[in-house]
This record gives C-alpha cells, structure tokens and sequence, in this order.
C-alpha cells in the first residue's frame, strides 16, 4: 500500500505580487480572509504565502463557473473558512473540542451486529476507517476520499452538536520544533489535549527501508494525563496494524469489538520534523501529480535526511500511539481529523497554482480498489473513468462521485464550499 495576529493582516501584505493578472477582484475574498485573525506569534511561511499568491488564480476560476451557472450556488463570499488551530480564539478551540466530546457521548448508527465495540457517533468514523482502509489509502483515494470522510465529520459536530465553526488545521511547521510546547499539544483546556505519560516499553514507530528505520519514540507513549481529552475512552481497535506497546487485546480478531481504553500518545519531534515548512514548500514545487502524491508519501526514500518520512507519515506520529498510530483505527485520535484536512489543504494549495490541469488530476490508474459497495448506475457509469466511480461513505453518507471530491468550492453539489486561511 503506497503510503497532509492579533492585528489584522490584510491578502496583500500575505501574497506580495499576484500569481495572475486580472481586471479586480471578482468576489469579496479580500476582506473577508483580512478578517481572519491570525497568532502574531508565528510568521507567514512560503507555504502560506504560495496559499495566498494563487487566491487570484481561485478567484478567476470561481468567476468562470458562475458565470457558467456551474459553481452550485458556492461562491468565495459565501464559502466557510477553515482556520489554523492557534489562530483561533482559545474560546473557538474550546467548542471544537467540546462538540467532539459530545460526539462521543451520541449513540451509534453503526450496525451493532458488524461493530459491537463501536459505542458513539465518533466510534462511527473509526469503524468505517478501519473497515475500510485499504481503499481510503490507495492512490485514487486518499485525497478525495479523505476530503469526503473529514467534511462527513464536522458536518456531524455541526448538525448534531451544534459547533458553529469548521474543522481546523494543523500548520505542521508552527508546532514541529517543540510540539509538546505547542498550542495545539501542550496539554491545556484549550489545547487538543497532552503528552502521553512516559512508558519504556514504547520504543517508536518502525519505518524499514529507511534511513534512520525507527521514528524514535518522543518519551512518551502511555495514557493521555492533560487536556480535553484526559478521559477519553477508546472503544474499537487495536488491529494486527497497531504501532503501540502492551495494549489490551480486543475480543474480536479484526478490532471491532468492545476494548475500552484510554488515549495513548507520543508527542514526538522526530515525526514532526518530517513535515516542516522546508519539506511542505519542496513538496508543492512539483508539477506533476505523480511526483507531488510520491514526495508526500516519502518515496522515493530521501537521503541524508534525519527525518526522511514524507509528510504524510510525518503527520500521522507526530502524537500517535494508540489508536492513532495504527492505520486502521487512527481516527480514533481527534488528531487524525488535523493531519488530513492539512493534507487537504495542501493538496488544494498545489491544484490552485495551475486549476484547470490539475483539478482533476489523479496519481497513476492502476492497483486501486474499488470502493463502490453499491452497483451505480448502468447508465451513468463509465468504467473507462475514475473519476466516475463512487466513494461510498456507507452509514456516514451517500455515495458520491469520486469527480466530486475534487472540488471544494462546488462540489458535492455545492455542499463542499469552503477556503482555508
């Protein structure tokens, strides 16, 4: 399997020269990503500023679809915004954790018979993530997919508990140096809770045929002892993929049954320094999807790299242990829903330097699986096309078109509608 200021600061001073030439601003994005507050603690990066240069680019596009009546009533004024969890009031990153603890204390929707441990609606994102892993990670996959599997989720705190803000983000770069020191770890009541306690036995994260092999384990590795989610109960998991040490066993062999537990983490440097601004930047050079859905997933292998994982692994251990570092069940961890939708972003900042080639682009067509567990329709269907068939979302939502997942500021019938900032 092949393995994401206090004072106001306006999109001129973040993007210097526009990436294209254009009459004005079609929409009002201007001010309304100026009004976005940011944490004047951490500068803008390349990678932010690569974000905003091609904001022109986004807006003309935007303005070719409406005039086309085929941007389904999604527009750039009217598109939510997805922020960086330290440029959000502490107030704000309180009520995105609140709403996830209230997911987690909703009954299930699951079928009972297939996941007896699954006890919430949480436990309903992890139990399809796990049964479904293979095809959410190949390569048709992983970017759409995880795009309709993470919007499925904050639609979920949204709707049924009443969050009034967006999934945020992670800006690997901001927290890689001293993640255990970080708003978004450092353990407080508005943080996305704290280390693990120190546990021995826990050693890292194997990576083979890499030099250094070993994610080297961050000093922690036991039960979550700080923060929002201190108590929180593990249900499902661990399976055959689990990374941590000495977890309880679960009564069914493939993880789906009843193992209550408690959050293990690993605040880890070593896996953070693997997505740092330096590699996200290389990361978004590339011009072809190929080499752009390769670099992230580390391959080909860097050499003379201390941390040589590619960002996407790099963002899956940068607190992982249990059940966040087994593939499986990695939803499990609330860090999980950070670390893709900045893969989201990234993937969308790449797409919005050159849209109209790369929209749609798909890494390779080949060793996919299909994740259809529905027969579409005849009619409809063009199996010649990838882009045609369904990601079937299953108990967390209908089906839809793999074409779909692709676009952000329309898609879904326009129920995708959303920037980052």
């Amino acid at each position: 399997m092949r393995m994401i200021r206090g004072a106001l600061v306006s999109l001129a001073l973040l993007s210097g020269v526009r990436a294209v030439t254009v009459d004005g601003p079609f929409s009002n994005y201007q001010t309304k990503i100026s009004s976005s507050p940011r944490n004047p603690v951490y500068p803008i990066d390349s990678v932010d500023k690569m974000e905003a240069d091609a904001m022109p680019n986004v807006d003309a596009w935007m303005h070719k679809k409406i005039a086309a009546g085929k941007n389904n009533n999604c527009t750039l004024d009217n598109a939510a915004i997805r922020k960086e969890w330290s440029d959000m009031a502490e107030e704000e990153r309180q009520a995105y954790t609140s709403a996830i603890k209230c997911l987690m204390k909703l009954p299930a929707k699951s079928d009972k018979t297939r996941f007896s441990g699954a006890v919430s609606r949480y436990d309903d994102f992890v139990a399809y993530h796990m049964t479904h892993a293979m095809q959410l990670h190949d390569n048709l996959h992983l970017f759409g997919a995880h795009k309709y599997f993470v919007w499925l989720f904050e639609k979920a705190l949204r709707d049924e508990c009443g969050y009034k803000g967006y999934q945020p983000y992670m800006n690997y770069d901001r927290y890689a140096e001293d993640p255990g020191n970080s708003p978004l770890l450092n353990g407080n009541a508005s943080s996305m809770g704290g280390n693990g306690a120190p546990d021995p036995s826990y050693k890292g994260v194997p990576q083979y045929g890499r030099t250094p092999n070993i994610i080297k384990s961050g000093g922690g590795g036991g039960c979550v002892t700080s923060g929002p989610f201190a108590d929180m109960v593990v249900n499902l998991g661990p399976t055959s993929m689990a990374t941590g040490s000495k977890l309880p066993k679960n009564p069914k062999t493939d993880g789906t049954g009843p193992n209550p537990r408690c959050l293990r983490r690993d605040v880890n440097r070593n896996a953070a320094m693997g997505a740092t601004n330096e590699k996200a930047n290389s990361l978004l050079q590339n011009t072809e999807m190929n080499k752009f859905y390769d670099q992230l997933l580390g391959s080909p292998v860097p050499k003379n790299d201390p941390y040589p994982w590619g960002i996407h692994t790099a963002g899956h251990y940068i607190a992982a242990v249990d059940p966040g570092g087994d593939p499986n069940t990695s939803p499990g961890d609330p860090l999980f829903y950070f670390h893709h939708t900045s893969l989201d972003r990234l993937w969308w900042i790449w797409t919005s330097q050159s849209i109209d080639t790369r929209l749609y682009a798909l890494p390779y067509s080949n060793a996919t699986m299909n994740m259809n567990m529905k027969e579409r329709d005849a009619e409809a269907a063009d199996d010649s096309n990838p882009l045609e068939s369904l990601v079937d979302m299953e108990w967390l939502g209908p089906a839809i078109k793999l074409k779909e997942t692709h676009d952000q500021l329309g898609g879904n019938g326009g129920l995708f509608c959303y920037i980052y900032v």
